[in-house]
């Protein structure tokens, strides 16, 4: 099977359907490709049960559609679901399910892009036409587990994070927490709650503020250069938390808001985990050295028995498997090479939406700036 259409997106995240949302209002044809079988799947099926959006909402809506006002300023999982769900419905955003992309590469003589599907329930392959190509399948394609020597011996679970939904079943089990960013430590969290014996891997120095200091930093963003910002929000999170050596976490020299704008890294967003780290419910631990069958070692000596591994290490870009050409936009790891705001649009037509670590608020400004320059050039033929 072959279809033409003006725009072919990979990927029905909200990166990708907020950039057909965007075409669809402009008028431009477009296809959605997706592998799963519905759309948002890291969302509908991949997420924590305790998740919310860790920014007030404001931040987090997707273009042409703020969420109600009812809405609580920090959105939970379920919530945000549904508010793809009418956001799907509203702007007429139709992806093609369980299409999984096996190339796409840029035909020079046709001047188009050329890309084929597997689809998943016919088993036919399927090409697809199209001018323009737009990237929709971000930063999180694929769950990242690093190499540790001796995992396979492990005896215990090893789950990646987007395998965890709660800790039920993890009761009275020693449970190891792999990654200190924001679902590490809340995993953590909602481990001690359930009674699981938990430690976690802090490598990494961290800045820990509350949901409330992120909103007010990210408000006086607007008005006040970063570095005053930085000063204001790291007096009060020292206020608020102590010095957090002892308890074997470091801050960073650079400020948080700084350090998310240079290298992308988010502060921890604290939802209770500092003070079960106080207490010792939660116990912090070094990198792994390696593992012997349940014995885990780590790099200050310590060794401990573990029942299980939680891998809370992120997620990587999956897109130079299947794209045939960097087209100036990706380097050798399927990421950006320019830096944000410059990172969205290459050569020939191509396009990246969901790649500049900004999380929802970076899918919109990206959705909305593809689709205009896209109706420009269109317009202008």
């Amino acid at each position: 099977m072959k279809q033409e259409t003006v725009v072919v997106i990979v990927g029905a995240g909200p990166a990708g359907i907020a950039t057909s949302a965007c075409l669809n209002l402009l008028s431009i044809p477009n296809i959605v490709l997706e592998r799963e079988d519905c759309y948002a799947s890291l969302w509908q099926k991949k997420a924590y049960d305790r998740l919310k959006l860790h920014l007030a909402k404001n931040f987090c809506q997707l273009p042409h559609m703020p969420f109600p006002l009812s809405a609580p300023t920090f959105v939970p999982k379920n919530m945000f679901v549904q508010y793809l769900k009418n956001y799907v419905y509203h702007f007429n955003v139709d992806p093609l399910h369980q299409r999984s992309v096996e190339s796409a590469r840029y035909d020079k003589s046709a001047q188009k892009w050329v890309v084929t599907a597997q689809n998943n329930v016919s088993g036919l392959v399927e090409e697809y036409v199209s001018e323009f190509l737009v990237v929709a399948t971000s930063e999180n394609s694929e769950g990242f587990i690093p190499n540790v020597y001796g995992l396979d011996t492990f005896k215990g679970l090893v789950n990646h994070l987007s395998e965890y939904e709660n800790g039920k079943t993890f009761g009275d089990k020693d449970v190891l927490v792999v990654g200190a960013g924001n679902s590490g430590m809340e995993i953590a969290y909602d481990l001690c709650n359930w009674g699981a014996q938990t430690s976690v891997v802090v490598r990494s120095p961290i800045h820990v503020l509350n949901k409330e200091l992120v909103q007010l930093g990210m408000y006086f963003l607007k008005y006040i250069r970063c570095t005053f910002v930085d000063k204001m929000v790291l007096m009060l999170s020292k206020l608020l938390y102590g010095d957090l050596r002892s308890f074997g976490i470091q801050r960073p020299l650079k400020g948080p808001f700084l350090l998310k704008k240079e290298t992308g890294r988010s502060p921890v967003i604290d939802v209770g985990t500092i003070s079960k780290i106080k207490t010792g419910d939660i116990k912090v631990m070094t990198s792994i050295k390696d593992i012997l069958g349940d014995i885990i070692k780590f790099t200050n000596g310590q060794e401990r028995q573990f029942d299980a591994i939680v891998f809370a290490t992120g997620f990587k870009s999956t897109v130079r498997k299947w794209l045939k050409e960097d087209g100036g936009i990706f380097n050798e790891k399927g990421m950006p090479k320019q830096k944000s705001p410059n990172h969205w649009k290459g050569e020939n037509g191509l396009y990246c939406v969901g790649f500049a670590s900004a999380g929802l608020f970076g899918i919109s400004n990206d959705a909305k700036n593809i689709a205009n320059d896209i109706f420009r050039i269109v317009d202008g033929k």
